[in-house]
């Protein structure tokens, strides 16, 4: 007889491993902050366009390297030569434009500019790309600790009101109660299902900023909402901010482009000259009347435009206007991040405050009053009203405490997008 035994080895093992198949396909995806931050610079679409702009500015300094090409022409007359037999001739001339004035040097150095701007405008741009893809991250976060907060609600009146029912059929309380707490488990769990759309929602709007085509949320995000205290100096901050910002320095290399435009404009006022070297041959004359040997002949020459059009102004006048207008902006750009950051930072001082008022025992005092009212509802001394109000009280304050921190934890984002730093970090 066979041994029976022999096939329980081989059965165990398969279905541990069927088993513990679903549990790895179904294992979540959980996003991390610095993944995410990464994948934002890596494939957001918006961001990647931005790029080629560089790629342009790269591909016009090239081209401005190039010099003027030269223009060769060669010219055949026929003079009747087949029935007069007068011959024929061939011009052949090459002419080249010796610009003069510095017009090379100045179209590079324009070009050479709007790269530089180019590179601060996108360093710009991924300044603010990754504030804002930052503020996504923290209201996900809020919005999925207001959803456990609306859960764990719901929970607990889902309980009690479980309980109210038992209580109903032994006649320790009246029915209107027990119908109470069922009714507003049954609105908690509408709060529930608003907060899991809101969740999903700013999900996908951290799908958009990874550039993620297929559009797949991730199950989860890590990290929670905390108090983020950092001690700064508002003067020292202004300094940093005008030392750092990528704006400021676009709008200085856009005043560099403005003054190397006008120099470009003076440079193409000077006269260029143009200069041709050719040569030409006359076949041999065979009519009976004038009669003429074949002969070579070499040329050159220079031509020298007449500028009649330098006696207009106006773009000479335009870029002179162009100058000082960036000069202008410059200084406007100067003053505005002082504003922002003076105003970021009254914001941040002013957030933190009010996280701070929370941690002086607001919180638990909340929950230790809602305890209480359950306890005594519990043992018939209290109205479920009573209860239901310290419900809500606690679920405000918890909302307006995870509301405060995502605040605070905004304002600071806010404060190093002005000053142009970044230290931010998400605790696991």
């Amino acid at each position: 007889m066979n041994n029976p035994m022999k096939y329980i080895k081989p059965v165990l093992i398969f279905s541990l491993c069927a088993l513990s198949f679903p549990a790895r396909a179904q294992e979540k995806q959980v996003l991390t902050f610095d993944g995410y931050l990464k994948n934002v610079g890596n494939s957001n679409i918006s961001y990647l366009a931005e790029k080629y702009n560089v790629d342009i500015a790269e591909a016009r300094l090239k081209a401005a390297r190039a010099f003027p090409d030269p223009e060769l022409s060669v010219t055949y007359a026929n003079n009747q030569d087949w029935d007069l037999q007068m011959g024929y001739g061939i011009d052949a001339e090459l002419s080249y434009t010796l610009e003069l004035g510095g017009k090379r040097r100045a179209r590079i150095r324009v070009a050479q500019s709007e790269r530089e701007m180019t590179g601060a405008l996108l360093d710009d741009y991924f300044r603010n790309l990754r504030a804002d893809a930052t503020l996504a991250y923290l209201a996900a976060l809020k919005q999925k600790r207001l959803y456990e907060i609306q859960k764990a609600s719901y929970q607990q009146m889902l309980s009690l009101a479980h309980a109210d029912s038992l209580r109903f059929h032994l006649g320790a309380i009246m029915e209107v109660d027990a119908r109470q707490s069922k009714l507003e488990a049954a609105s908690m769990l509408n709060e529930v299902y608003a907060g899991e759309g809101d969740w999903q929602e700013a999900l996908v709007q951290l799908v958009l900023f990874q550039g993620n085509q297929t559009m797949e949320s991730p199950d989860s995000i890590a990290g929670e909402l905390s108090y983020l205290k950092r001690a700064f100096d508002l003067p020292r901050l202004v300094v940093e901010a005008q030392n750092n910002r990528a704006d400021l320095q676009a709008a200085l290399k856009s005043r560099e482009l403005s003054q190397n435009n006008l120099r470009l404009v003076k440079a193409n006022r000077a006269i260029d000259l143009g200069i041709t070297l050719g040569g030409n041959y006359s076949s041999r004359v065979l009519n009976e009347i004038a009669p003429a040997p074949a002969f070579k002949g070499i040329m050159a020459g220079i031509s020298v435009p007449l500028k009649f059009s330098n006696t207009n102004k106006g773009e000479w006048r335009a870029a002179q206007w162009e100058a000082a207008q960036s000069e202008k902006q410059y200084q406007a750009v100067e003053l505005q991040i002082g504003s922002e950051v003076a105003q970021a930072f009254s914001r941040y001082q002013t957030a933190c405050r009010q996280v701070e008022q929370f941690h002086t025992g607001m919180l638990h005092e909340a929950e230790a009053i809602l305890q209480k009212k359950i306890y005594s509802y519990e043992r018939g001394e209290t109205t479920i009203l009573e209860v239901l109000n310290a419900q809500r009280t606690y679920n405000d304050i918890q909302a307006g405490y995870n509301e405060t921190l995502y605040n605070c934890a905004a304002a600071l984002v806010e404060l190093e997008r002005a000053c142009g730093i970044w230290d931010i970090e998400m605790d696991s």
